[in-house]
């Protein structure tokens, strides 16, 4: 489950094979966690398995369960459960939710988490490393903004509290996939959000 991973600065957009490629940046910071990534799920592992719930601890391991496969077909309507791991507690897993990813104009794929309290959204992009989500994170009701106007530094007021939203898309099955996040900027030490329909 460990990544030995060094990840560059600038990464390739995830893009169908009409489309013509684009480059996004990544922000040094989210760089930084997804380089850190080991670190950020062992430390956060280590304090789910030892002080989690047995239900939930159980809900973890089937979340991590499967090795991934070649991406295909993750657009479409999912189930998508949060985890968080480490940090205020030790384990949290939520309720169900909505999401959906979906094919943009320009060829890439764009994530959503519709329901809930807590929302994130943004662009799924192809590295040499596998998919990485590139998106914002924001409270239900609030206007949300893409991942380069949070980093330009252009949130307005109406944003409302917001945060970046960095990890690794992993396809399990046609039918199971999850979004790993190292070191979140809100309350765990690593989150999970997993992805079934």
């Amino acid at each position: 489950m460990f990544r030995a991973l060094a990840l560059a600065a600038t990464l390739a957009l995830a893009l169908g094979p009409a489309a013509e490629a684009q480059e996004v940046t990544i922000a040094p910071g989210d760089a930084a966690r997804l380089a850190a990534y080991d670190t950020h799920f062992g430390a956060a592992m280590a304090e789910a398995m030892a002080g989690g719930a047995p239900a939930d601890i159980a809900a973890l391991t089937t979340a991590l369960a499967g090795d991934p496969i070649p991406p295909a077909g993750l657009e479409g309507d999912w189930t998508c459960r949060v985890m968080k791991l480490g940090g205020i507690l030790p384990l949290t897993v939520y309720s169900p939710f909505r999401c959906r990813i979906t094919r943009t104009a320009d060829g890439g794929l764009f994530l959503e988490k519709l329901t809930g309290s807590q929302l994130t959204s943004g662009r799924i992009v192809e590295t040499e490393d596998g998919l990485v989500y590139l998106g914002v994170g924001y409270i239900a009701g609030a206007e949300p903004i893409t991942y380069e106007q949070y980093h330009s530094g252009a949130i307005p007021p109406s944003a409302g509290q917001v945060t970046s939203d960095v990890g690794y898309v992993e396809m399990v099955s046609p039918n199971r996939a999850r979004v790993l996040f190292p070191a979140p900027m809100l309350e765990s030490r690593f989150d999970i959000l997993e992805l079934t329909r």
